[in-house]
This record gives structure tokens, sequence and C-alpha cells, in this order.
């Protein structure tokens, strides 16, 4: 189907500039129709026909695989036979061709030099139309290629997130049930939300924003129950969430960082997080005591992951502040939605 309309657009755009000429010559003068058939359909079908040779036949097979002196070789024999039979079809209809007003008439040399110009235009045109045509083709792959390596490699990230979560999630159940805390069914349903939610409603490249949010209170809901409600966590939402989207699972490493290395058991010092939303603009704020004495033996993956994830989701769309001082931990995240 894609071939046909190519072919179709090829043959309106010369029988269009064909009748142009036609329009064209007519201005001035009737032009009877035995000479408009020689001249404005016979040579413009060779001078054609020459274009496609190249395009088609030439630099695909010769130029395109570095055979330059052969194409080279080919294109002035193509030429001067060009020029040749444009001047046996002359002799034939020199009347139309050869012969012009007061009797002038043309001769070989003058014909042929005339010709190689006109094959020469031809050519270029075919070479121009088919160097463009492959270098867009060309960018077109370069881009699908890039598109699918972009893909691939946002789903491999996003496919870290899940194990990476739910590691986490499941050594806090751990805890729990090593305590025989009543708690531990709850935090399991807590959890199952979570994973529904990971697993069933983040497969487009965005969500809505209230049901991301609301993912993130549930894995705070589960943090508390893990702490025995002695987990203190300052976390306020503002702005209009509803009719906004965000690439899902982006904001969580951020406070599950909190939980893991920082402080949240003491009511003077409590993880602070604010979520504001201002029209198309979120800006995401985090700060949290470090805890001196927890560190993450295997550096954990979730910064990285995010920080990845914004370049390719939010290209110069996002600016991200990562404050580590000597006891307190700060993440502050604009981004346009």
């Amino acid at each position: 189907m894609k071939s046909r309309w190519q072919i179709f657009w090829h043959v309106f755009f010369w029988v269009v500039m064909i009748s142009l000429l036609i329009f064209v010559a007519q201005l001035d003068e009737k032009i009877p129709v035995n000479e408009i058939l020689v001249l404005f359909i016979l040579y413009p079908f060779i001078n054609i026909s020459l274009f496609y040779i190249n395009y088609l036949v030439l630099l695909p097979k010769f130029f395109h695989k570095k055979r330059y002196a052969t194409y080279i070789f080919i294109i002035v024999l193509v030429i001067v036979l060009f020029g040749l039979g444009k001047y046996g079809l002359a002799l034939i209809f020199k009347q139309y061709v050869l012969i012009h007003s007061k009797g002038h008439i043309t001769g070989f040399g003058q014909f042929f030099i005339g010709t190689v110009f006109t094959n020469l235009f031809f050519l270029f045109l075919s070479t121009a139309l088919k160097f463009a045509i492959d270098w867009f083709l060309n960018e077109r792959i370069q881009r699908d290629l890039e598109n699918q390596r972009l893909s691939a490699e946002l789903a491999f990230l996003k496919s870290q997130i899940n194990p990476h979560f739910l590691f986490n999630s499941l050594n806090s159940i751990y805890s729990l049930a090593y305590q025989r805390s009543a708690t531990t069914p709850e935090a399991i349903l807590k959890l199952s939300e979570i994973m529904r939610y990971m697993l069933y409603e983040c497969n487009d490249n965005k969500v809505d924003l209230a049901k991301e949010l609301q993912y993130l209170q549930n894995y705070i809901d589960l943090q508390k129950i893990r702490f025995s409600d002695k987990a203190y966590i300052d976390y306020k939402v503002e702005g209009k969430i509803q009719n906004q989207q965000i690439v899902p699972l982006l904001l969580i490493a951020f406070i599950e960082n909190a939980f893991k290395h920082g402080v949240a058991n003491d009511p003077l010092t409590p993880i602070r997080l604010l979520i504001d939303v201002d029209e198309e603009h979120l800006h995401f704020y985090i700060q949290n005591k470090k805890h001196t004495n927890n560190r993450d033996a295997s550096g954990g993956i979730g910064l990285n992951n995010v920080k990845r994830r914004l370049n390719l989701l939010y290209p110069n769309k996002y600016n991200l502040d990562i404050n580590d001082e000597t006891d307190t931990y700060t993440v502050e995240l604009s981004l346009v939605l």
C-alpha cells in the first residue's frame, strides 16, 4: 500500500510538471498537437526515464555500494548514449526539434551540448531526491531505534523497582512477624494493595497523580505499622492534584530512603514531606534526620534509578536538588507534569 502511494505521488508530480510546461508554452502561441507530443511528451519521457534509471538502479547498485569509479563510468556512458538517442529522434522529428523560426537549424554539437546539460540536470534531481529520502529514512530509523532503546531501558528500570520495593517491605513484615505483632495481617493487606497498584495500574507511561499519592500514603501507613505507630512523619499535600498525571513510581525511592536511612521514631525530628502542585508544576520536598548507624551495604538502586528515569522522561523539565548534610538529608524535586 505504501509503495502504491509513492508511485501515485511520483506520477502526479510529473503529470503536473508536464501540464504546466505545456500551459506556459501555449501562452504566446498555439502549438500544434504533433509538436506537443514530441517536445512535451516524448522528450520529457526520455528525461524522466533517465531520472529513474539513476534513482532506482545506478545509485543503489553502484554508488551506495561504494563502487564510485564504476558509477561515474556508467553515468558518462549513459549521458552520451541518451544524448545520441535524443539526436537520433531529433533527426526524425527535425521540423519540431532542429528547425526553428526563420529557417535556423540546430547543429549536432549545439544540440548534443544542450542534451548533456539536460541529462545532468535530471541526474542531479534524482541524486538529490535519493539522498534526501535516504537521509529522512535513516533519521526515522535512528529515532525508532533510540525510542526502542529508551523503552527497553525504561522497562528495565521499572522492573528493578518492584523487587527493590518488595525486598524492603518483606523485611519490614518479617520483623513484625518475628515480633509476633498483631499488626502483621494488616501490614500484609497493605502490602497487597500496594503491589496491586504497582502490578496492574502502573503499566502506562503516566498515571493519575491522585492514585500515585494514595500509593505513597499506603506505603507510609505500612511503615507506621512497622514502627508500631511510632513513625513520625509530617506529610502534607497542597494544591490541585485532580486531573494531573505523573510518571508512576517516581517519588517512592526518596520516601523509602527517608525511612531506611533516617530517624523515623523521634517525635522531635519527624520526617518532613511536602507535595505542592501548582497548575502543571509539582514540587516535592522531603527531609529526614540521618541515622548514622544505618548504612546500606549494597548501595541500593533507588536514587540512581530515579535520576535516570527523570533524564529519560522529563528531559529539561525537572530540577533535582539533594542536600546531604551532617545531620540531615534533604531532597527537593520540581518538575513539569
